[in-house]
């Protein structure tokens, strides 16, 4: 059945938090009004089993229908998406463990046509390290940056004016190992994100079991190792994805191979975070395999998602207003086989879930009291689904 499965709070917030989500001088963002016009979904996908690149789709902004998915540009394991600040042109990792002769994926450009929403490769460039599974475009539309998985890096590409990538001026490779011999035998970078300040860009690595930080500059494409240089997690936990609060004091991370996520507290001057709470991302009695693999925050900054691949489900949590710990809300079924990937659209009304082995993507509707998910509709068909983008309109 698809309702939430409730569970009992967990014990009283932690209160040793070091930085109050106020305390830098600015509140939750306030998710934008509703607007008439239909949402433009862009849906990355791995190759085979009739996929052949990039999707897209509209969703109507009232009611959650959609229009079918078309392939908008072909493109080989373009599985995870960004947006160009400008809303033309789009970013795509190809999940390659080779590219033009060499022990690297690539990262693909296209540019969007604003009547069709088609997509025109402009450029690909070496992505700096094998299977690239992450990426994110910084504000001023100036550098890509893309975490390579199987080559244990993360790098920058430069853009020109037009968007178009140049090659890597900045690659890093990490060290480090965990005690899952499957999985941590090496270092794997899954994800990259940039702090609000765009000052340090923080790696999540699964095989590490760290965060890694580093300094970044925007005008050189540069990362340079920070001071603390890296955020320790526990060992085993495969740190795999990352999100922000809207007030830029917490970063959240989700652990693949412990089914976990911790909040840190982020001291902006420094780029250091401090850990302050973990609580698992799975309902009480589950005893089967299960790997984490998306997390986000409402943009009202009150309530965090995680999918559950395996338990097969959205994880809710509510996010306490002043120091950002975290209660658990219960579990929603993704209506689908392994929730690779969600998203939450700019207004905080729709969240879309992508079941990678069902081949599909369900709607949900977000109570805007509550933050739970209500299902819309049946999923829409795709094949193998790995990243959903919401567009914004070109300017």
């Amino acid at each position: 059945m698809n309702r939430l499965r409730l569970r009992s709070a967990a014990g009283p917030f932690l209160s040793c938090i070091l930085w109050s989500l106020t305390a830098c001088g600015r509140g939750a963002s306030v998710p934008a009004s509703p607007s008439s016009s239909p949402l433009a979904v862009y849906v990355g996908t791995y190759g085979g089993g009739g996929s052949r690149g990039i999707y897209r789709f509209e969703l109507d902004a009232a009611s959650g229908t959609w229009t079918d998915p078309i392939l908008a540009g072909e493109s080989e394991n373009p599985s995870f998406l960004a947006l160009h600040p400008n809303g033309r042109v789009l970013y795509a990792v190809n999940e390659l463990g080779t590219f033009g002769g060499e022990t690297t994926g690539a990262v693909s450009a296209f540019a969007i046509d604003a009547a069709t929403g088609k997509l025109t490769l402009l450029d690909q460039q070496a992505s700096g390290g094998a299977d690239p599974c992450h990426l994110v475009v910084d504000r001023g539309g100036r550098n890509v940056l893309v975490a390579n998985y199987g080559g244990g890096s993360v790098a920058v590409l430069p853009l020109d004016a037009d968007g178009r990538l140049q090659p890597t001026t900045a690659v890093r490779r990490h060290a480090g190992n965990g005690p899952n011999r499957a999985r941590q035998a090496g270092a794997h970078a899954h994800a990259i994100v940039l702090d609000p300040a765009e000052r340090f860009a923080l790696a999540a690595d699964l095989g590490a079991d760290r965060i890694f930080v580093y300094r970044f500059g925007a005008a050189a494409g540069s990362l340079e190792p920070n001071d603390p240089e890296a955020a320790a997690l526990e060992p085993g936990s495969g740190p795999r994805h990352l999100a922000w609060h809207p007030s830029g004091a917490v970063l959240y991370a989700l652990s693949e191979l412990r089914s976990t996520v911790t909040a840190f507290g982020y001291d902006a001057g420094r780029g250091a975070l401090k850990s302050f709470q973990t609580l698992t991302t799975l309902p009480s009695g589950f005893s089967g395999q299960n790997w984490p693999a998306e997390l986000a925050v409402s943009p009202d900054g009150r309530f965090l998602y995680a999918s559950n691949r395996g338990d097969d489900s959205l994880a809710q949590f509510e996010i306490d207003g002043a120091s950002g710990a975290l209660t658990p809300v219960g579990h929603l079924p993704t209506r689908g086989r392994s929730p690779r990937h969600f998203a939450i659209d700019p207004s905080g009304r729709w969240l879309l879930a992508a079941n990678q082995d069902s081949d599909s993507i369900a709607v949900f509707r977000l109570d805007p009291a509550t933050g739970r998910p209500e299902p819309v509709g049946r999923p829409l068909a795709i094949s193998r689904p790995v990243c959903i983008l919401f567009a914004s309109p070109p300017r």
